[in-house]
């Protein structure tokens, strides 16, 4: 039986059966996430948000996102947080040559350690390929604590810039609501 709608149980257990997607090949970027073909990392944190029925800022262009989440007072700078399962992870890889917020994933769990496991879409499952613009949903280990980071890459700093939190218990009360007025 799946998790309730608005809940981040359900957005986690969607964005899990999609673990292993990969785009289609030609053209780049052409996926069931999205009508353009454009790198698709926040169309698919946005297409498990709408499945789930949790509201999620448009991500789609990521640095958007984290400001949306900013405004809304609901971000979580990454060195400082404590990440939740539901949470939306941002990203910015060194030496990508894009200065800026450029991925984003949903984070499934926090391993106590100072990394977070995270479904991510247009990502790459090997350590060498493109960790934002890598054709798959994959299950990822992300450091968000410094200390961890020569866990990952050795003299890389780390590359998770903060948290977005869906406001599920508004959700969820809003769904209470809803079924004792019914």
């Amino acid at each position: 039986m799946p998790a309730p709608k608005g809940t981040a149980e359900l957005l986690i257990e969607i964005a899990l059966k999609e673990v292993g997607y990969i785009e289609e090949t030609v053209p780049e970027n052409k996926t069931k996430y999205q009508k353009a073909n454009q790198p698709w990392c926040g169309a698919f944190v946005n297409w498990c948000g709408k499945k789930a029925s949790v509201e999620i800022p448009n991500t789609v262009y990521t640095p958007a996102g984290a400001d949306a989440f900013k405004k809304m007072k609901r971000w979580h700078e990454g060195e400082s947080a404590v990440p939740l399962p539901g949470d939306v992870v941002y990203f910015d890889f060194p030496a990508d040559g894009v200065n800026r917020i450029s991925h984003v994933g949903i984070v499934v769990k926090d391993n106590n350690d100072g990394t977070v496991t995270c479904v991510e879409g247009n990502t790459s499952s090997d350590k060498k390929g493109d960790q934002r613009n890598g054709g798959e949903v994959c299950l990822k280990i992300r450091a968000y604590k410094k200390k961890n980071r020569n866990k990952f890459k050795p003299n890389m700093p780390v590359a998770i810039v903060g948290f977005g939190r869906p406001n599920f218990e508004a959700l969820a009360h809003s769904a209470d609501d809803a079924k004792a007025k019914a």
